[in-house]
């Protein structure tokens, strides 16, 4: 494709899990964006990213990367508590940004960086790739075209691998200010992606707990306190009348993985997936209708927005988004199925809810 997106990419470290596993695939593959400059913080890990991935400029300064005009848009994949200031400076150099979930540390600081965006008429992606995973769009448009009846229960439950032990390296977690943790990550895509297939809470009860209290350093040999939260229950009612329940929770020993269920007057959907599948990747859909026995459910191929060659797991749903932005960037105008920064800024605002009901104890509206 001649007109690909120009994209620096913020955080391009070879080593960076995460983004190794989901971002470089899904980049390479894509037909829409190039990946034309890597920023790392030194000479030597930008250098081993241009290399890896073909980029053609490499840089350890994000500022003097937002100056380039070779580049059209930034990707900003880096810890959670390193958010704010590359997305802000992508804003105003006028880069359209994609930026992975949480936006921000807080609520206020995803809420300015959203309201940046839009005064500077940038196109923006946040990284709730739920939204865009097949399976979901599936499910969502079999309920609003009436596949269930009437929407009476849902459960969701992802309990996913916690170990109790880590490097030094990656116990920074542990600190709930740092906004990275189960109650904002694990459970936001989770509970993200049921308000996405059946609408949002009008009430909930909740609870935010710290299960293992903590975690033992690998390398110091020390046990250091923890104070993010590892399972979060919550149960209320949605806007559309139907109940619901959810628990997501990090476990030291073989997570269960991901479950979703839609109980309707006229029949059920199930999607289920590995411990990986917490952001809706390669779910295997079943359904029922006046029936006891759930059959599996072809996913059809009009909610691929990537070629059909393109790398199943991580990569997928990451590369839908990027289809996506992409499309944004050219039209000017984001797509009704793109997660952006308003997305993520209801999705804070939930889990500010979320976390009240829960310190309240008390059976809180949801806005």
């Amino acid at each position: 494709m001649a007109n690909k997106i120009r994209l620096g990419f913020i955080g391009a470290n070879v080593k960076s899990t995460w983004a190794s596993q989901s971002h470089f695939p899904a980049l390479l593959a894509s037909p829409d964006v190039e990946l034309t400059a890597v920023c790392t913080r030194s000479t030597e890990s930008a250098e081993a990213a241009r290399v890896a991935f073909g980029a053609k400029l490499a840089f350890t300064d994000y500022r003097t990367m937002l100056a380039s005009t070779e580049i059209d848009a930034v990707a900003v994949v880096v810890r959670v508590p390193s958010h704010y200031e590359p997305t802000k400076a992508a804003i105003e150099a006028g880069k359209h940004v994609y930026t992975e979930w949480p936006l921000g540390r807080t609520t206020a600081e995803a809420e300015e960086l959203t309201a940046l965006a839009r005064a500077k008429g940038v196109q923006t992606a946040c990284g709730l790739q739920s939204r865009v995973s097949p399976a979901l769009l599936y499910m969502k448009e079999l309920i609003e075209g009436g596949y269930v009846g009437e929407v009476l229960a849902c459960h969701v439950t992802c309990m996913r691998d916690g170990t109790v032990e880590k490097p030094s390296s990656r116990t920074w977690q542990r600190d709930v200010s740092l906004g990275a943790n189960t109650l904002t990550i694990a459970n936001g895509h989770v509970i993200d992606a049921l308000r996405f297939v059946v609408g949002n809470f009008s009430r909930v009860a909740c609870m935010v707990t710290t299960q293992s209290r903590q975690w033992y350093e690998t390398d110091t040999k020390k046990l250091v306190d923890v104070t993010s939260p590892d399972n979060i229950m919550v149960s209320g009612q949605l806007a559309r009348g139907a109940v619901a329940s959810v628990h997501v929770g990090a476990v030291p020993w073989a997570g269960g993985g991901f479950r979703m269920e839609i109980f309707g007057r006229e029949g059920t959907l199930m999607a289920t997936g590995s411990v990986s599948s917490q952001r809706g990747e390669m779910l295997r859909v079943q359904g029922a209708q006046r029936s006891q026995t759930l059959s599996d459910l072809a996913i059809p191929e009009r909610f691929a927005h990537v070629p059909p060659e393109f790398p199943r797991g991580d990569p997928y749903n990451v590369g839908q988004t990027y289809a996506l932005f992409a499309e944004a960037i050219r039209s000017g105008k984001s797509p009704s199925r793109l997660p952006t920064f308003d997305t993520a800024v209801g999705l804070h605002h939930f889990i500010d809810t979320i976390q009240q009901a829960s310190d309240t104890g008390r059976t809180l509206p949801v806005a």
